[in-house]
Order: C-alpha cells, then structure tokens, then sequence
C-alpha cells in the first residue's frame, strides 16, 4: 500500500514545471488566480495543509502561527528571504522552516549592474526621449552620464551575492570596497582586491556607488538612516536590490530632491509596493517592480529545490535548506 502523500499548500502561482511536479509527487493545492492570500486565507491553509509553501508576499508571524493546527510540519518558502516569516515562533510550535539560498545569487547581480548602468548612463530618461517622439538627433552635450570603470564601490553586505556583484564589478573596472558584520576570508578579498571597512560611515563617504546586498534583521532595518545618507558624496549612486528596509526611504527622497545624493536604482522598497511618491517622481532614480531574481531559470530552480526540501522532509529527514533562528 502506497505510503500517504503529504498535503501541500502553495500561496502563489508558481512556474508551470514547477506546479506539475509538485502535483506528481504531493497532494497539493495550487493557487488560482494568482492573487495574495489574505491572512484569513492563509490561516485556513496553515490548519489545513502538511506544509505551506509561501513566499515573500506572505507575512507569517507570530499571531498567524498560533492560528496554524498541529497539521502544519513545515514551512517551504519559494525564495532565500525569511524576514517575512517569525521562525522562532515557527520553531516553538514544531514547525521547520526552509528557503531556497544560493538561486538567485547571479541573477540578482545581474540586475544590481543593470541598476548601476541604467542611472549612471541615465537610461530610462534616454528612453522617455525616444518615446516621446521629441528626440531630435546627437548632440555633443546632450544625454551626458558618468563611467563606471575607475569609480569605487562600495558594498553593504558581502555575501553571495555581494560577492558576485563584486566579480561583475571588477570586468568594469571598479575598485571594490565592502562592510560586512564579518570580515571576508583572506583569499576572496585578494581574488576580488577588495577593501574592508569595519567602519561603514567611513565607506559610505569616500564611494561613487553603494550597494546594499545585506538581508534585512533586526540590526540592518535603516542601517543607511538619515545621517549616514548625509554623508555620501553629492556625486554617489546608491542601488538596492536586497530589501527596502536597509534604507531609510523618506530620508533617501528627501537627499535626492536636495541634490545631497546623484541618483538611485531600487529594485526593493520600505514598503513593499507603497512606495513614496515623491520618490516616482524624480529623474534620477530608476525604479524597478522587485524584478532582480525574475528570469526563468532562477524561479525553476527555486521550485526545485522546494520540492526537494519537501520530499526530503517526506522521507523522515532534515530538509536540506532548513533555516535554523540564530544562524540567519
């Protein structure tokens, strides 16, 4: 007789190749339309459901979790972010928790390089020009941006995927500069000729460009506050493709609007998609819909590994990205 399959819950649509192999291997319900859950929804599938399988859209705390019935065993969310979820709380009523690290490392970068380019080289004034139809051909002066090649970098958060931005930077010819709550390994420093500042006032006022590439805690919410923003150079870029909350969002407008700070590329915002006003409406920031790790591979594999921290938690043992609080 055939062992029962687990029940599974997924919040969102997720790529098509992903939904059919879930349905192969669990008993699972999937989301149609993709919409939110609403947090009654959610509580409804946490007392229903084996495991939920949510993703950063979903706000899982604490009072949520004391909704859930002793059904749910674990939580797989689709994505490498948790701050969404409150693991200790998970934690205390036997619930595991698992990600999905490591998959969206190059993509993000990508778009970190992307961000870089599109406000230094003022790319998307260029294309509200040609599709305004008042283009009227080259001129010397017209449209002038900066390089990036020569320019300083600095690198808030110098994980995997500060590490990868690193690497990009460096094809450009950028001299890489990073705060981490830790120091680097010896040997990746001197592979990326990277420099470490255990001060980050320090790094933030000497850069052309700052990247924040740390995840959001406790101790990284308005890491760049109003202060530290006022001590950038009026020439300085800052891009953000990790989360909102690193940066003051309020404080980063009004520098933009003063001319304290050049530009900004945000792919992530303080308030998921409430985002400031004033901040759409100035032509020096570049703003993106939190697109960074949308290719279709990245998302497929994110499924996959998913699926494999469900089935090995199927198979009696401890999934393989299972998020332990403490060690995030």
């Amino acid at each position: 007789m055939p062992a029962q399959r687990l029940s599974v819950v997924v919040t969102r649509r997720l790529p098509e190749v992903v939904e059919t192999r879930m349905k192969e291997l669990f008993d699972v319900e999937l989301r149609d339309p993709d919409t939110k859950m609403t947090r009654e929804e959610l509580a409804a599938a946490m007392r229903r459901a084996d495991v939920l399988v949510p993703c950063v859209t979903d706000q899982i705390d604490a009072s949520l979790l004391a909704q859930a019935g002793e059904k749910l065993k674990l939580i797989a969310n689709y994505g490498a972010g948790i701050d969404h979820i409150d693991i200790a709380s998970a934690r205390q009523r036997g619930v595991l928790v698992s990600n999905t690290p490591g998959v969206v490392t190059e993509d993000t970068a990508d778009m970190t390089i992307a961000l870089m380019l599109a406000v230094t080289r003022r790319i998307p004034e260029g294309l509200a020009l040609m599709q305004s139809g008042k283009w009227e051909g080259w001129a010397p002066t017209a449209m002038m941006g900066g390089r990036i090649g020569g320019k300083r970098l600095g690198i808030l958060g110098m994980g995997r995927i500060g590490q990868a931005v690193a690497r990009r930077a460096r094809a450009f010819g950028m001299q890489i500069h990073y705060h981490n709550r830790k120091r680097v390994r010896p040997e990746i420093e001197e592979e990326l000729e990277a420099t470490y500042w255990e001060s980050l006032d320090q790094m933030v006022s000497r850069m052309d460009i700052v990247s924040v590439n740390c995840p959001h805690t406790p101790s990284t919410f308005h890491l760049l506050n109003a202060r530290r923003l006022k001590l950038m150079k009026p020439s300085a870029v800052i891009v953000n493709t990790s989360r909102g909350e690193v940066i003051d969002e309020n404080a980063l407008t009004r520098g933009l609007r003063a001319g304290e700070i050049a530009g900004a590329g945000l792919d992530v915002f303080e308030h998921g998609h409430e985002i400031n006003p004033r901040l759409r409406e100035l032509q020096n920031v570049v703003l993106l819909p939190h697109m960074g790790s949308a290719t279709v591979e990245g998302r497929v594999e994110m499924g996959e590994k998913v699926i494999i921290n469900i089935k090995t938690f199927a198979d009696g043992h401890r999934p393989p990205d299972q998020v332990v609080p403490g060690v995030m």
